[in-house]
């Protein structure tokens, strides 16, 4: 006769296989139909803890595990080159953007690259200001300190006016802020989103994607953007503290018509707006002044990882050299090794970083890749006091500038807005930006590691997501 005990334990064995069949499915199906390409030691991980702790794993995998969201669109059909363009790699960048269903390159004029916050902040107060029919506001990091209310003010006089000002604010972002006055901004007329809100997006798998794109754009042909959050360390600095070193641009055409194009995407995913996409009227006046751009949105939105792909292919097509600013460097073993191959191979690798950033996790983090990447030949900067710059300029061929750090969760994780200039006039205009702040860095030296310094590097390593 079945005693209770061994009738409730088939029963519990019967519920414990079908959580965890159930849990395993689930994890094979999103990760084919959302293309979630993990590195296989991460996707081993989660099989295993699917496999022996469901009832922890399940949940954590609901609300971490899932970094890409549905996408209607496809692939397109892969252009042929000619011979001239094998060797290109301009055409080899813009090639590859189109295959990963990016728009196709267009012009732009009138590109201003800010020198400092100042000017950097009357820029965008002049778009703000000349806007006839639409400002379109998307960032990370909308403070409630003094620059971001003057900012504020000038939205709600512009909504009072009667154009119409949306200002799309990533869901975390927003509380660290210091939590922006949402109902003051509709009062006035202005069309405010929260992209992923965390508390209702936990059971979607999209609490740790984070929108952190910067761009303003007005009337469709007025681009802002680069890697300035509405913060006033981003430009005039806090109390005696000096401002962060950053850089962000504005430019004219149909550049910003694409520009546009991604807001009214990113605004319909956060609004859950269903209605059919809009038309967007992009600028098709082609100055004589006009130069080449292309819009890179990587991110969850995208089937590939686009942003990613570009620099490993354009570090691996160099010729010359590469310059690189970014706050924080965090790579994983592919990008360190296109990086480091090209150093070997004689390009001259420059790549410039604040001596202290504003994460200290990020910091103790990099010295591994730094290591790596000067006993290779290259030359690592660190600027005295903290740069939040993001750029990476390859030969004189291409500079792509935007909001994209080069660690793993801006890689893969994070909605990142990129232009790739193609001018290269502009390009080595960027490279002068660079190579000016490193005229005030210190060469990085890299010291043997301690042991304990190995083993918690590899331990922390483990986080690069979260970094």
């Amino acid at each position: 006769m079945t005693t209770i005990s061994e009738y409730l334990l088939g029963h519990w064995l019967t519920l414990h296989g079908l959580i965890v069949t159930g849990g395993l499915a689930f994890y094979v199906t999103t990760s084919h139909t959302l293309h979630l390409r993990r590195h296989p030691t991460a996707a081993i991980a989660w099989v295993v803890a699917l496999f022996l702790l469901p009832y922890v794993a399940l949940p954590l995998y609901l609300i971490f595990g899932i970094r890409k969201v549905k996408t209607s669109r496809t692939a397109v059909q892969q252009k042929e080159l000619t011979s001239s363009d094998l060797d290109g790699l301009r055409a080899r960048t813009q090639q590859l953007a189109a295959i990963m269903s990016l728009p196709a390159a267009s012009h732009y004029h009138n590109l201003c690259i800010h020198n400092d916050g100042a000017q950097a902040l009357q820029a965008l107060q002049h778009i703000i200001d000349s806007a006839t029919h639409t400002i379109d506001l998307c960032t990370f990091v909308f403070a409630r300190d003094e620059l971001g209310e003057q900012i504020t003010r000038n939205l709600k006089r512009r909504a009072r006016e009667g154009l119409r000002v949306r200002v799309l604010i990533d869901g975390v972002g927003a509380y660290l802020g210091g939590h922006v006055q949402f109902k003051d901004m509709a009062d006035a007329g202005i069309h405010v989103a929260l992209f992923i809100p965390p508390l209702r997006s936990s059971l979607r798998g999209r609490t740790n994607l984070r929108n952190h794109r910067k761009m303003v754009v007005a009337d469709s042909k007025y681009l802002w953007c680069g890697g300035r959050n509405l913060a006033a360390e981003y430009f005039e600095g806090v109390a005696a503290s000096l401002p962060w070193v950053d850089l962000s641009f504005d430019l004219q055409g149909a550049l910003a018509g694409q520009a546009q194009q991604q807001f009214e995407r990113d605004w319909r995913f956060a609004t859950h707006d269903t209605a059919p996409d809009p038309v967007v009227a992009i600028d098709p006046e082609l100055l004589p002044d006009s130069a080449i751009g292309q819009l890179i949105a990587s991110g969850p939105d995208q089937l590939d990882d686009t942003f990613y792909t570009l620099l490993v292919s354009g570090f691996f097509l160099s010729r010359k050299r590469i310059l690189v600013v970014t706050p924080y460097f965090v790579p994983n073993l592919i990008l360190l090794m296109s990086l480091t191959l090209a150093a070997r191979r004689g390009v001259r690798v420059d790549l410039l970083m604040p001596k202290k950033s504003n994460h200290r996790l990020a910091d103790f983090a990099r010295h591994r890749s730094l290591r790596e990447l000067t006993s290779a030949g290259a030359h690592v900067w660190f600027l005295p006091q903290m740069i939040h710059a993001k750029a990476v300029v390859i030969d004189d061929d291409l500079a792509l500038v935007g909001s994209a750090n080069l660690d793993e969760r801006s890689l893969f994780l994070n909605y990142e807005l990129m232009i790739a200039f193609y001018e290269p006039t502009d390009v080595k205009r960027y490279a002068a930006w660079i190579e000016r702040q490193r005229n005030a860095a210190e060469l990085y030296r890299a010291q043997p590691p301690r042991l304990w310094q190995e083993i918690a590097e590899g331990l922390l390593l483990w986080l690069a997501f979260q970094l």
